[in-house]
């Protein structure tokens, strides 16, 4: 900052953006280039006047007043040649004489025009011309042919001194006519050598003139630019505490202090980023701990809680099958409630390491042939098949990458509660279909059950929701909730059809190659996920 920057013009030029500065730059060197244009034009315009008028004029006129005298020269001599042989051919040098002065004289007065000096001289000699001719040449020209006449001699001598007075007076003219075509060329060369020097300073204000502008674009544009180029790199190397300086004329300077303001921002943004990245990284902690947790309680699950409730339901069943029948009603009631709570709970638990190791243990994706799980699937459930006398049709079924392990626990599922969730008194019916939508496949199961009522869609999802007692359908209410975590793992989605008035549909979505294996919300759910919801 300098000490100037106070004062009203520096405070004025400082809102002039860079148009501003450009039209006035192009503004002013347009007028500095037009009064050059036109100095030079002026001084051109001048060398060609007077070298047309020293050419066309002048030089034509001096050649006009010579050919004048030697005009009068020739008359002269034929005069004075018939007056003393009184021969007639000495005439025609005279007669000749007489076309070219008449010539010379009409020549000269169209071009001294704008010469007065010129015409009056040029009227002197004609009027000596005149005088010598009415005293002496026309008077020996009417003289006869023959022999020499003294009188015609005599008036020849006696003409002596007129010619003299014409001779001067052609002289005179001469004399003028070479001086005008002198001061001409004095002229000429004084313009000439003025045309070098403005053309000269035309060159050099031409060439000062680039300079200022070069220079006031380096330092009007080019050095902010620079300078906004350098800060701008400064923050984009890391320094965001950089601040970015405004500098230049007014829409340069607005545009750094844009660029602050966008920096000043990040950094906010990036301070929160931090921030919330420290926290996405003390919830991720929490979250392997949790995890931990959640290892340590599917070990002791697995095998602490196993074991005594093994040795409960073993002795439970010991009592019941020696001392059954030898108690009273409600001792055997009490003993059949004992052994259907271990068993529940052993199932229970089973189902809860089943659903604990979705994604964790059972990961391995793999090309999966959906018609061999589903083989696999239906011969495991081939007993409650065959009790319930279900009928199950299926189209073909595509390869998918997947984990094998996971995919049969959802076929055995969905086909399971299919079977169990049926109507009392009629054989379930069960249809498998899939079919491409895009980069994914739909699959439905559809049975002639009881259905599900359509406030309870999402419900039935979520993990020990039950919309029956265990008394109706036995069960723990997590398969429904498994199926939902080994699909959203696979980057699909699961729903209930709601618009099925009988029976129930349920469709899910599994992609053909999931970039990333669960991760729910990725961008092959969100594309099966569309076309799920849509046919629901």
């Amino acid at each position: 900052m300098t000490g100037n920057e106070g004062r009203p013009s520096d405070r004025r030029f400082s809102t002039w953006t860079t148009r501003t500065w450009l039209r006035v730059g192009i503004t002013v060197w347009l007028v500095v280039l037009t009064a050059l244009g036109l100095t030079g034009g002026w001084v051109l315009s001048r060398t060609a006047a007077i070298s047309d008028e020293l050419v066309d004029v002048s030089s034509v006129a001096l050649t006009a007043s010579g050919e004048l005298e030697l005009a009068v020269l020739n008359q002269e001599t034929g005069i004075r040649g018939y007056a003393l042989t009184g021969r007639t051919d000495f005439l025609d040098p005279y007669r000749e004489g007489l076309g070219a002065q008449e010539s010379s004289t009409a020549r000269l007065s169209e071009l001294l025009v704008d010469d007065a000096a010129g015409r009056a001289a040029l009227a002197k000699a004609e009027g000596a011309l005149e005088a010598w001719q009415e005293q002496t040449a026309r008077p020996i020209a009417a003289t006869p042919a023959g022999a020499s006449s003294p009188a015609a001699v005599e008036r020849a001598t006696r003409g002596k001194a007129a010619f003299d007075d014409l001779r001067d007076a052609v002289g005179d003219l001469q004399r003028h006519l070479s001086g005008e075509r002198d001061q001409m060329r004095r002229e000429l060369q004084g313009i000439m050598t003025l045309r070098n020097w403005i053309f000269s300073a035309i060159a050099v204000v031409v060439a000062a003139l680039a300079a200022l502008v070069f220079e006031g674009l380096r330092r009007g544009i080019k050095e902010p630019l620079e300078r906004l180029g350098a800060d701008a790199r400064a923050v984009t190397g890391g320094d965001f505490a950089h601040a970015i300086s405004p500098t230049g004329p007014a829409d340069l300077a607005r545009l750094a202090d844009e660029f602050d303001v966008m920096r000043r921002r990040l950094v906010r943004e990036l301070s929160f980023t931090e921030e919330a990245r420290a926290r996405l990284d003390a919830q991720a902690a929490d979250l392997r701990r949790s995890n931990a947790e959640l290892e340590q309680f599917a070990y002791v699950a697995s095998h602490d809680l196993q074991e005594p409730l093994r040795k409960v339901s073993s002795f439970t069943q010991l009592l019941q099958r020696r001392y059954g029948g030898q108690l009273d009603d409600r001792a055997d009631q009490y003993i059949g409630f004992a052994v259907d709570g271990a068993n529940r709970m052993q199932t229970l638990i089973n189902d809860l390491l089943d659903f604990s190791r979705v994604g964790r243990i059972h990961n391995a994706l793999e090309r999966v042939d959906l018609d061999k799980v589903l083989d696999g699937c239906l011969e495991s459930l081939s007993v409650s098949i065959e009790e319930s006398g279900a009928e199950i049709t299926r189209s073909p079924l595509p390869t998918v990458v997947a984990d094998p392990t996971q995919l049969g626990m959802l076929w055995q599922n969905l086909i399971g509660n299919a079977v169990k969730f049926r109507r009392p008194g009629v054989a379930p019916r069960i249809s498998v279909d899939a079919r491409q939508e895009g980069s994914s496949w739909r699959f439905t199961v559809t049975d002639n059950g009881i259905g599900i009522a359509p406030e309870y869609a999402e419900k039935v999802f979520v993990i020990f929701q039950r919309l029956h007692t265990k008394d109706a359908y036995p069960g723990s209410g997590i398969g429904l909730a498994m199926c939902k975590k080994i699909v959203e793992f696979h980057g699909g989605t699961i729903a209930v059809d709601t618009g099925r008035a009988e029976g129930t549909r349920i469709a899910f979505t599994l992609a053909l190659e999931p970039q990333t294996a669960g991760e729910p919300g990725s961008g092959t759910q969100d594309a099966t996920s569309t076309g799920t919801e849509r046919a629901l």
